[in-house]
């Protein structure tokens, strides 16, 4: 890794969250930056084309030329990709963005590395923020674009002793098949979750349990583990880290000292007063704008490694205060006609559950439609094909749109629409979810259905057919 400033790197998906993260710390290290993707969309497209980095598009091996000095191969590339191909060809050095990373930029620093099923991305926003106006400058890489900072990356202050990361437990590359989290160093770890997820490339919970073991033993002596005390897949793996310094947070009351406990104290359409409760001390009250109790859990994690990194209280309950949130978790998008319409990056199961009753208990009063559209790799397959039934009992009226592209997935293993639908409607007197082939068909019924006073939810990890602005100006 002896680029020079000027040097051509070239990033193979490039709209990836982490890969456009990247591609914006390597412009601002002094790089020439480009890359290619099959689909851009927002807000990573967008975030790349205010850098001024080219995208090109479909992958085609010409886009190979002129010949880069370096590659960055994202996850999403496979080994016959064309362009991954003529890689091959060209013999130009490459390698994965975990390891590209972690040589580039994280040796030189302590990593916060933010790992777990969900609550990833809003945590590491949270964590940076709070560091940021501890006036630690970290550097930091998120699975999205907090609000905060309107980057997803930062390249850390020279004196700053850290950089705060998104510690995804998905695969490297074709050619680097261990979770991303291997290569980025972490000195301390927050751990929210541990499920089966991915299932395209974990074979059951206890290939995943496997993953984070991994993270676990790279913990050094004198770091530090904080995680959610009420999982039990945690605890099963507890054992493998490489710290004694452990730490758990949660709304249960645990006679252990390295326990933080949180509590609401109350909830409003404006916010969710909470405080924490450590070592005899109490922190806070926070004011947090982000509803529901996993946001409150993550702000917890957040408020406990903050004060284990030597924060000042004040400092802690003055950021997260202020903490705005990231495009596309419960990100208002606007109230056209009276309805307040929301996105958020459910897919898992259990984040639609915890969206949905966190965005329910912040505006108990209106009628909550809820839009799914199944596209991640888990929700495309049966293997949560019940657990959908029950995730989406906080809303009135739910709309789903047919799976995403499932034509690489065996038929007996495809996710069912229209089976969920049906276990939906089994739940209640009158039928109340729809399932549709398009999203202009969904456009037209909400836009019939709803009434000023709702409240539209619309779930999503992709483009979903630009649904957000097709939507937004039907109700206008």
């Amino acid at each position: 890794m002896d680029l020079k400033p000027g040097s051509h790197i070239y990033l193979m998906g490039i709209c990836g969250t982490a890969m456009a993260s990247l591609a914006g710390i390597l412009k601002d290290k002094g790089f020439q930056v480009s890359g290619s993707d099959s689909n851009p969309y927002p807000p990573m497209s967008t975030q790349l084309e205010g850098l001024g980095i080219k995208i090109k598009t479909p992958y085609q091996a010409q886009n190979l030329n002129p010949k880069p000095d370096f590659v960055v191969v994202g996850n999403v590339i496979s080994a016959n990709n064309p362009e991954a191909v003529e890689l091959m060809k060209l013999g130009v050095p490459y390698s994965s963005l975990p390891k590209a990373l972690g040589e580039l930029i994280l040796k030189n620093h302590d990593t916060v590395c933010i790992s777990g099923t969900h609550g990833k991305t809003t945590t590491t926003s949270m964590m940076s923020w709070v560091l940021e106006s501890a006036g630690k400058k970290p550097g930091f890489l998120i699975g999205g674009i907090p609000k905060n900072f309107n980057h997803s990356f930062r390249n850390p202050e020279k004196t700053s002793p850290y950089f705060v990361i998104e510690g995804d437990e998905y695969d490297t590359a074709f050619f680097d098949k261990v979770p991303k989290f291997v290569h980025y160093r972490p000195k301390h770890v927050i751990l929210t979750s541990v499920e089966f997820d991915h299932a395209d490339i974990y074979k059951d919970l206890d290939d995943v349990k496997s993953a984070f073991r991994k993270l676990l033993k790279l913990i050094p002596q004198d770091g530090t583990l904080i995680y959610h005390q009420n999982e039990k897949n945690i605890k099963d793996i507890l054992g493998d880290s490489g710290t004694k310094s452990i730490y758990s947070y949660g709304f249960e009351t645990v006679a252990d000292e390295n326990h933080a406990r949180c509590e609401v104290v109350k909830v409003t359409e404006k916010e969710t007063e909470f405080k924490v409760y450590f070592k005899g001390q109490v922190l806070g009250p926070y004011q947090l704008h982000q509803p529901g109790d996993y946001n409150v859990l993550n702000a917890t994690a957040v408020a406990l490694q903050s004060y284990l990194l030597g924060v000042p209280s004040a400092t802690i309950q003055s950021a997260l205060n202020g903490f705005q949130g990231v495009k596309r978790r419960q990100e208002i998008l606007g109230e056209p006609g009276g309805r307040l319409v929301i996105e958020d990056f459910a897919h898992h199961p259990t984040a639609v559950v915890e969206t949905l009753k966190g965005i329910k208990k912040k505006y108990p009063t209106k009628r909550m439609i809820a839009i799914f559209e199944p596209r991640s790799a888990t929700s495309r397959r049966k293997v949560f094909q019940k657990d959908y039934a029950a995730a989406f009992q906080s809303a009135e009226k739910v709309h789903l749109m047919q799976a995403f592209d499932t034509s690489k997935i065996a038929e007996a293993d495809r996710f069912s629409v229209d089976e969920l639908i049906q276990d939906l409607n089994n739940t209640k007197s009158q039928p109340w979810a729809v399932a549709h082939t398009s999203v202009e068909s969904i456009v037209k019924q909400v836009r019939q259905e709803s009434k000023a006073g709702d409240l539209i939810v619309i779930m999503s990890n992709g483009g979903f057919d630009g649904i957000y602005d097709k939507l937004m100006t039907a109700l206008k």
